[in-house]
């Protein structure tokens, strides 16, 4: 994603313009769909496993492919939007993001589901990437504030909502419903893009790094797949082994590439700043920490505890909801201050409340020990969330704006997806400790060890995280930093 100069009429510039806010309502709609559809399948997961007979590390997939293919193609996206226009491209994404759903919805197995999902990534990534250069495009002035402030609370409550949603859907409906359940709204969706939404262009000079694209895509797919097979066939196993050294072969070509092309996908100089690049790993952390846990949770209420999808989609709420609250109540006065305190504070509660689960999770446990630590994480997120992008666009030069907004979200993406490799490798070993065949008994107590040990690892990212960007962070002016290179 690159600034640029942006081109088209803005409907928001006539005071008073008769349906001014249409525009807002697609780019809103579009943005919560793609960011519900990555926590909707939590709760889901158990009858996808019925349905399909699929394996734990293929419901891992299910989880990590989407965010995979979002965070491998959002910085290609948004430079193919500034290229050949913003509104075709999200457009294009909402189409290619229905046809994939409803592939979804008609998956006959595993497999097949996999790789749907791999395709609704890449519709995600083409909407994500043009969320903000349209709305930028599209408002001026008040309405533009009006329109970032409401399209940041649909953000946040997209959260809330998709453990609820998929497990209404599932539970009343069927798994199937909480992908199909786009089709229509995607279709509304565009139909008021066409209708309402002006076109604009970035840097229509530029290039897109198709070398550098293709490099990070293999990079990050490679140790994806490789972690995973890691915990299920091995560490020293030839798969897992060749696995990984693709994955640093890859990284080895992206850095090589970056480093000699005219318009790079990630200006690597940007790396040489220690506040944007502790911001970047500040990103990953924390998705690493947030949210991949509550996949393991979803299964643990529902298949040990027994709640319905809809229970257990409730239980994990605390969460969402006291993150919400907090951005919306205390958004703009976080923003006022030095962005290292959000950030950090946020972080360090974050990884408090993930020992407060290892703490409290024991044998015989229940549903409610799950409620102090989500709501002090809630909490953490909350705070350190909203600053996240705006933190990276100061410590990054004025015309490097969009490229750092693509980067923060690109590498919030892959946190997701590498914590639900990684944690669900730990996880499945504490499930395999339990032999074949294990009675409830045995098995509900891998499941406390397996929760134990990732909220465990959960919290003790998130506090190094946190100790690292109080450290290091600092207040920048466009993107000044002292002893910064280039």
């Amino acid at each position: 994603m690159r600034s640029g100069p942006e081109r088209g009429t803005a409907v928001g510039d006539a005071p008073g313009a008769r349906g001014k806010w249409w525009p807002l309502v697609a780019i809103t709609l579009g943005n919560f769909m793609l960011l519900v559809d990555v926590t909707i399948v939590n709760t889901a997961l158990p009858r996808i496993s019925d349905g399909l007979g699929a394996s734990f590390t293929s419901l891992q997939w299910v989880m990590d492919i989407y965010a995979l293919a979002l965070a491998a193609l959002l910085m290609v996206a948004g430079s193919a939007a500034d290229l050949f226009g913003r509104r075709r491209i999200y457009v294009a994404g909402l189409a290619l993001f229905a046809l994939s759903s409803l592939a979804c919805g008609l998956a006959p197995d595993a497999g097949t589901l996999i790789a749907a999902r791999a395709v609704q990534g890449v519709g995600a990534a083409a909407m994500f990437a043009t969320n903000t250069p349209l709305l930028m495009a599209a408002y001026r002035g008040r309405d533009r504030g009006v329109a970032f402030g409401i399209w940041g609370g649909t953000s946040g409550a997209a959260a809330a909502v998709g453990p609820v949603l998929g497990g209404l859907l599932t539970e009343y409906v069927d798994w199937r419903a909480i992908f199909l359940v786009n089709l229509p709204l995607t279709a509304f969706a565009v139909w008021i893009t066409l209708a309402r939404v002006q076109e604009s262009h970035g840097d229509r000079t530029a290039r897109i790094d198709w070398p550098g694209a293709a490099c990070f895509t293999v990079c990050a797919g490679a140790l994806t797949y490789g972690l995973m097979r890691g915990g299920e066939e091995g560490w020293t196993e030839a798969g897992t082994l060749g696995s990984l050294a693709v994955a640093v072969l890859a990284l080895i070509a992206f850095i090589a590439v970056e480093r000699r092309v005219r318009r790079p996908l990630l200006d690597l100089r940007l790396l040489r700043r220690p506040s944007f690049a502790t911001l970047m790993a500040a990103a990953l952390l924390l998705q690493v920490a947030a949210f991949p846990y509550l996949t393991f949770v979803g299964l643990w209420t529902q298949n040990v505890l027994g709640l319905s999808p809809v229970q257990a989609g409730l239980a994990v709420t605390p969460l969402a909801l006291m993150s919400l609250l907090v951005g919306a109540v205390g958004g703009r006065h976080l923003q006022r201050l030095a962005p290292q305190l959000p950030i950090g504070v946020g972080l360090l509660l974050t990884g408090a409340g993930g020992l407060l689960h290892a703490l409290l999770l024991g044998d015989g446990a229940g549903w409610a020990v799950l409620v102090p630590g989500l709501a002090v994480s809630g909490l953490g997120i909350g705070m350190a969330m909203p600053v996240l992008v705006s933190a990276a666009l100061g410590a990054a030069p004025p015309e490097r704006a969009g490229m750092a907004s693509g980067a923060v979200n690109t590498f919030r993406q892959l946190g997701f997806a590498f914590g639900i490799a990684v944690l669900g490798t730990v996880f499945a070993t504490a499930l395999h400790g339990a032999g074949p065949g294990a009675g409830p008994a045995a098995l509900g107590a891998a499941y406390i060890t397996g929760l134990t040990r990732v909220t465990l690892i959960s919290g003790l990212v998130a506090l190094v995280a946190g100790v690292l960007v109080l450290a290091v962070v600092r207040r920048t002016e466009h993107g000044e930093e002292p002893g910064a290179g280039g």
